[in-house]
C-alpha cells in the first residue's frame, strides 16, 4: 500500500518527526555528516546542550545557543504545510515533534507536541516573565531579566526532564492513532524513541533517509526527504 492510500483511508493519523523534517527549511540536523553534532568547538555539543553546562558556563553556552539554536529565518517547508492542512482536514490528530524551531505553527497546526520544548518560549527564572526568541537573538552575553534575573530557553536541555503534560498528551494521541507517520529520526534519541511503542493501530510508516531501528516494524519504508514525499499527498 502506498501512502497516498494510506493517508485516503485513515482518520486518525498521528505525524512524529525529528530534525530531518526542518532540513529542507536550511535547519541542519545532528547526527548526519554535516550535521550539529560533527561540528568543531571547544567543547562537543552534546555537552554544551546539557544542564549542567548551562548553569556553570551560561555565557559560553549562549555564544553556541545563538550562533547555532536560533534559525530565525527559517520558513515551514512542504511537509510543515501539508500537515497544517491535513489537521484542517480533519483528518490528522497530532503532530509529536523533536524539534524546537516552532515550523510546525508557523505553518499552522494547532495540535504540536513539542517533546523537547521550543526556542520561542524563554522565562526569567528569577520571576518567571517571558521573553521571545527575538530578544534572546538581540541580546548579548548572557540574557537578563528587567528583574536582573538570568533568563533561560524553554528548552529540554541534556540532563532535564521532559514536560510531563507534553508526554501525557503525545502518548494519548500516538495510542489513539490508525495511521502513525514517523518522518526525519534516527530513532535513537531517548525517551523519545520510545514513545513509538504506545502506537497499537494499523498503519506505522517511516520517511527517512538513513536505516533506523525501526525499519522491519514499518508497513511502508521511504528513503526519501520527508518534504518532497509530503509535497505529493493530495487532500
Amino acid at each position: 500500500m502506498q501512502l497516498q492510500e494510506l493517508v485516503d483511508a485513515s482518520r486518525r493519523i498521528v505525524f512524529f518527526g525529528g530534525a530531518g523534517v526542518s532540513t529542507e527549511s536550511g535547519i541542519p540536523d545532528f547526527r548526519s555528516e554535516d550535521g550539529l553534532y560533527r561540528t568543531k568547538y571547544a567543547y562537543p555539543p552534546e555537552t554544551i546542550l546539557s544542564a549542567d553546562f548551562f548553569r556553570l558556563h551560561t555565557a559560553e553556552f549562549y555564544k553556541f545557543y545563538r550562533e547555532k539554536m536560533l534559525p530565525l529565518w527559517a520558513k515551514p517547508n512542504a511537509a510543515h504545510i501539508k500537515l497544517a492542512e491535513m489537521e484542517a482536514r480533519g483528518k490528522l490528530l497530532a503532530v509529536v515533534t523533536q524539534n524546537i524551531d516552532g515550523l510546525h505553527q508557523a505553518a499552522g497546526s494547532k495540535n504540536v507536541y513539542e517533546l523537547h520544548g521550543s526556542i520561542h518560549r524563554n522565562h526569567c527564572m528569577k520571576c518567571g516573565r517571558g521573553y521571545s526568541a527575538a530578544d534572546i537573538a538581540a541580546s548579548e552575553g548572557v540574557p537578563r531579566c528587567a528583574c536582573g534575573g538570568t533568563v533561560k530557553p524553554d528548552v529540554v536541555l541534556y540532563g532535564e526532564p521532559l514536560d510531563e503534560r507534553t508526554v501525557r498528551g503525545a502518548v494519548k494521541a500516538i495510542s489513539e492513532a490508525d495511521l502513525l507517520i514517523v518522518a526525519g529520526t534516527s530513532l535513537t534519541v531517548w525517551p523519545a524513541a520510545g514513545f513509538l511503542d504506545y502506537f497499537e493501530g494499523d498503519h506505522l510508516v517511516l520517511i527517512n533517509r538513513d536505516a533506523t531501528p525501526l525499519d522491519g516494524r514499518c508497513e511502508l519504508v521511504l528513503r526519501r526527504n520527508v518534504g518532497e514525499v509530503f509535497s505529493e499527498i493530495v487532500l
